[in-house]
């Protein structure tokens, strides 16, 4: 092994990223650091292997023609478990264990790049009534002399309570600050902001001042904006990126895991959410030819774990039992402590959580769907790493969570992967020939099969249609094993245990075929029998025999293909045409709390009417899980699933 160097200089290709890090830390963290691109599924505990790469030979600008693999910690046992023997020689390593002593170059090949997913973040069609927390006036006031040298601030205040009412107004340091320039650049002329006709939070020159307000969901994979104009309730632009955090960990418990390991770990987590909000605030504000400046309030949703961290609290409680949060009810937080680059008095309020996995961004659906309005048995189910589900009527309504680990979002499937370009995303095989056609995420409708787009992974959409698809044709029985008796060049046998061929080789960008093998199957099986599971439980508990409305909320729900959904049994018996894909609601919710005040007081009130109910530590949980895991299901009966 090399002699440690301080500063190793580190070199990503093919992106051409490269710098000093400090030695000893792994491949990943550089990467982080770097702005290179590599997947971590797992959060760094060499349980995924998503994150191999492969150290170059000979080209070290220290080394000469020396090998730069002497420049990395000893392999680790974790790695042996994903790299051969033969893999280990040729300088191939796993990203999260490797640790840098020297200059290495690291080639990142095309299935470990964590590419750019396609977020669904259009803004849902609905009716808002607009009443937002803040109010704008427009004040023409005397100016100064000898004969009336009235502070600024009191003749403002006087107006403000002479033609509108407002008494008692406070103003913050940072706003009062630019009131002597606001009031003298417009001969006297300012439009003021007021916040629950308490608080002024921003004075702007001129009569006709801008008054934006930004509506954020935090996902634990994608992050979405919406930029609205408070007057008048215009989406103006919308943003979306894949949640930052990813770089910690996919999913909920491998972040959490991260800040119990790590000291710095949820301020570093935090710091990362807040600049990808950033980022999108600065995106989204240059569409829509605004300034950060004017967006004078802030509504965030997200699970309880995302909410936690963004705020800055310690989340490592929800991780054990008995799971319990900071705090449960909405707040209301200076938009300038958290670090967010908006108004200088701006706020960020967000919705109530109501339990350690059931967070603000399920209140958030639950304001946009409405079931406590509705007598019609709803079950929602938001779809993700963690499965959040709400089931009931105007009468009664209870919530859950299950762990459903990241199979849906193509994580832990072997050729798994986000919804990026060159994903698959809908499988289509012939029942007689066994044939298959995808469709593949960049190819147009008028370009697919026409290779414009070559396939590299599985999405989640992409793995629920091929194991619906292979249900359907036979390939896979129903308590998930392959199909023996059928024979078919797609259909493989071998030591590596068997799996179906649903890209060759000349198809993929890797030039290695795609396949859904066994594992794959497994892990859909697990995923979709915790949350069928969770909702049959819930119906016990309700006394409840059938569903009159499945809703799929979520952006990755919004992509499944429903009937796919119906035929590997993701939720229990429901007429086909009662189950509806809502896309990102909680993002819904958080722009209705945004544009209308009562909408944050329905959000306090019906949330705090919401019953948890623990399922997993249930004697019949188990029991319901293991009878889920069959396609549909190992009993039920389903009459609506089929054409």
């Amino acid at each position: 092994m090399a002699e440690k160097t301080s500063m190793p200089l580190v070199i990503f290709e093919p992106s051409g990223r490269r710098g000093n890090v400090s030695a000893g830390k792994t491949i990943i963290e550089a990467a982080q650091d770097l702005g290179a691109d590599i997947q971590n599924v797992c959060g760094s505990q060499a349980q995924c292997g998503k994150c191999k790469v492969r150290i170059i030979q000979g080209v070290s600008a220290n080394q000469g023609n020396a090998s730069p693999t002497k420049n990395l910690s000893p392999i680790e046992e974790g790695e042996k478990s994903h790299l051969n023997e033969k893999q280990l020689a040729d300088g191939w390593r796993l990203a999260c264990q490797a640790r840098i002593l020297g200059d290495v170059v690291v080639m990142v090949p095309d299935e470990s790049r964590a590419d750019r997913q396609v977020i669904s973040k259009d803004p849902g069609k609905r009716k808002i009534d607009l009443d937002p927390a803040i109010k704008q006036y427009a004040v023409s006031l005397t100016p100064a002399d000898l004969n009336h040298p009235i502070a600024d601030w009191e003749r403002l205040s006087a107006a403000l309570g002479e033609r509108f009412g407002l008494s008692g107004l406070r103003v913050e340091h940072s706003v009062l600050m630019k009131l002597p320039q606001a009031l003298r650049s417009r001969n006297w002329e300012v439009s003021v902001s007021v916040r629950h006709q308490r608080e002024v939070v921003q004075i702007s020159a001129g009569l006709e001042g801008k008054m934006l307000g930004l509506a954020v969901d935090i996902g634990t994979t994608s992050l979405a904006v919406y930029l609205c104009d408070l007057n008048t309730g215009e989406v103006m632009a919308t943003g979306s990126m894949v949640n930052p955090q990813v770089a910690f960990g996919e999913d909920v418990m491998s972040r959490i895991s991260y800040t119990m390991t790590n000291p710095q770990g949820t301020a570093l987590l935090s710091k990362a959410i807040v600049q990808g909000i950033n980022d999108l605030i600065r995106d989204t504000t240059i569409h829509a030819g605004v300034e950060a400046s004017n967006i004078v309030e802030v509504v965030c949703v997200g699970n309880t774990c995302m909410h936690h961290i963004f705020i800055g609290c310690d989340p490592r409680n929800l991780g054990k039992s008995p799971f319990t949060p900071v705090i449960h009810h909405s707040m209301d937080i200076r938009a300038d402590e958290i670090g967010l680059k908006v108004s200088a008095g701006a706020y960020v309020h967000l919705l109530p959580v109501i339990a350690g996995f059931v967070g603000a961004d399920t209140v958030g659906v639950l304001i946009a769907e409405e079931p406590y309005h509705r007598d019609e048995m709803t079950l929602i189910i938001d779809v993700g790493t963690n499965g959040e589900l709400v089931l009931g009527n105007r009468n009664r309504l209870i919530c859950s969570s299950c762990a459903t680990g990241p199979a849906f979002e193509g994580a832990t499937i072997r050729h798994g992967m986000r919804a990026a370009r060159g994903a698959i995303e809908a499988i289509h095989i012939d029942p007689s020939t066994l044939e298959v056609r995808l469709s593949i995420i960049g190819n147009t409708a008028e370009e697919a099969g026409q290779g414009q787009v070559k396939a590299k992974g599985i999405c989640g959409s992409g793995i629920i249609d091929g194991i619906s698809q292979m249900f359907a044709a036979g390939i896979v029985k129903k308590n998930g094993q392959f199909n023996k008796e059928l024979k078919s060049p797609r259909l493989r046998f071998d030591s590596k245990g068997p799996a179906f061929i649903v890209a060759w080789p000349h198809e993929t960008t890797t030039g290695q075929e795609i396949v859904i093998c066994l594992d794959d199957v497994r892990a859909i099986q697990m995923a979709k029998g915790a949350i069928y599971a969770a909702a049959k439980l819930m119906m016990q508990e309700l006394g409840v025999r059938h569903l009159d409305r499945v809703i799929l909320a979520g952006a990755f729900g919004s992509l499944i293909n429903r009937k796919s959904a119906a035929v590997i049994g993701l939720f229990p018996d429901c007429e086909l045409e009662k189950v509806r894909a809502v896309g990102n609601a909680a993002g819904d919710g958080a722009r209705l709390a945004l544009l209308n005040v009562t909408k944050r007081r329905e959000a306090d009130v019906e949330s705090a009417k919401v019953e948890y109910v623990e399922l997993t530590t249930r004697p019949g949980f188990q029991q319901e899980y293991a009878r889920a895991m069959y396609f549909p299901h190992m009993t039920d009966k389903f009459h609506h699933n089929q054409d």
